[in-house]
């Protein structure tokens, strides 16, 4: 795709900026895997994406079991007014029995152990009685148990040959579990996506260091560090670069030469003292910039031969929105994973704006609640400068607001995308 023009005037209406959606468009056609897979042992395998397909090679579980503690006994005894049966057996998990239930007896059972040969169903035990007679135990099982009752059958979770979990699903603890059931001791995952980070300006200093006038602490690199760390990702980081043009250069293109990703933030517009976009135009190509969307205009999106350029803006709010729209999405591609969009659901509004610009996207910061009759309702945070981190840390996620809308009346239905 040629790059867009570049536009001289920050104040051009937005339709002749890319819309969120053809942004949408742009990143999932080029965008694609590039990380090989590794075999590691499971208990490292959390949040890591998988590389291949996991089958169950035997019914999970292998054999009928007791769902409970109780008494296990056949079925076709039982009368509807109850059974009187005879204990002959007692039965433990791990310590299996071959013996076979004669007619009208019964089996103390525990939670797990395998069913004795011809018991059908479990009555659990604290339904039950049991007394002794003439040197024999004897248990009464009540009425009103159906057939199979607290059993567990043979591949009732899981039949050989199923498909547990596909490719390119992220691995969560219940899959985890899944796959530990199977038996499997390991399991092959995509390689980490290797990100180099990279702050940028004159007046930006790390935490720890005592600050000047005009100079500001480099709370983007934490913010973005940590949503990283959320991902299946390596983090490099490349530290705050000073507002040199040459400096800027050599760094991203040695960054670039041995990660999968160089993720910016700051240097995104046109001032003389933005490198990183003429940088990037001079190492490499441009796919995307200047985006119908507030905040989050100058996104830019790019590659340095083979290195995925991702520049975010340097305000923390906009620095935020586009890392969960665009570049969380991004780097779950290029590890392996699917290219999934924030979720979304529907609140009414506790809070009206008169007028909005239209043919621009805009993200407001939301609060959920709860109004006089209970029902979940968002409002928003009423200030709206980008610079402002308390917005973020009171917020629960993002409103969302297309661009057809020209204002957002009390009591709408908004979508409202959850930061996590």
């Amino acid at each position: 795709m040629t790059a867009k023009p570049l536009l001289d005037d920050c104040f051009l209406h937005d339709k002749d900026r890319l819309r969120h959606a053809e942004a949408l468009a742009i990143l999932k056609e080029r965008m694609h895997c590039v990380t090989e897979p590794e075999e590691i042992p499971l208990e490292q395998a959390y949040g890591r994406i998988l590389a291949e397909e996991i089958t169950a090679p035997r019914d999970v579980p292998q054999s009928d079991n007791s769902a409970v503690d109780g008494y296990a006994f056949r079925f076709e005894d039982h009368e509807e007014a109850g059974g009187f049966f005879r204990l002959e057996q007692r039965i433990a998990a791990g310590h299996p029995s071959e013996r076979l239930l004669g007619p009208w007896g019964a089996a103390r059972i525990f939670t797990g152990a395998l069913m004795p040969p011809g018991a059908d169903t479990v009555a659990m035990q604290e339904d039950c009685e049991t007394h002794e007679q003439d040197g024999q135990s004897f248990v009464i099982v009540p009425a009103g148990l159906k057939k199979g009752a607290n059993r567990r059958k043979a591949g009732e979770d899981l039949a050989k040959g199923s498909v547990l979990l596909s490719p390119g699903q992220r691995l969560r603890p219940q899959d985890l579990a899944a796959i530990a059931s199977t038996g499997r001791g390991t399991v092959r995952v995509h390689r980490k996506v290797r990100v180099a980070l990279m702050s940028t300006g004159d007046e930006i200093r790390r935490p720890g260091t005592e600050l000047e006038p005009g100079e500001v602490y480099d709370s983007n690199h934490f913010l973005l560090r940590a949503l990283c760390q959320n991902l299946d990702v390596e983090i490099e980081d490349l530290g705050v670069l000073k507002d040199c043009a040459e400096t800027i250069a050599e760094t991203m293109k040695a960054a670039a030469e041995r990660s999968d990703v160089l993720l910016t933030t700051g240097g995104a517009s046109r001032g003389e003292e933005d490198h990183v976009l003429s940088s990037l135009d001079r190492l490499g190509k441009r796919h995307m910039w200047q985006l119908a969307i507030k905040p989050g205009r100058p996104m830019m999106f790019g590659q340095i031969g083979s290195c995925v350029f991702l520049g975010l803006p340097g305000n923390p709010v906009a620095a935020m929105v586009c890392f969960l729209l665009y570049a969380r999405p991004v780097l779950s591609v290029l590890g392996g994973g699917p290219f999934r969009e924030p979720c979304r659901f529907q609140v009414p509004a506790d809070f009206e704006v008169a007028k909005k610009k239209p043919d621009r996207r805009e993200f407001y910061r939301g609060i959920l609640d709860k109004d006089a009759d209970g029902r979940t309702v968002v409002r928003k945070f009423d200030r709206d400068g980008s610079g402002l981190i308390t917005g973020l840390r009171e917020a629960d996620g993002l409103i969302e607001i297309p661009e057809d809308a020209t204002s957002v009346p009390r009591g709408s239905l908004v979508d409202f995308i959850p930061f996590f």
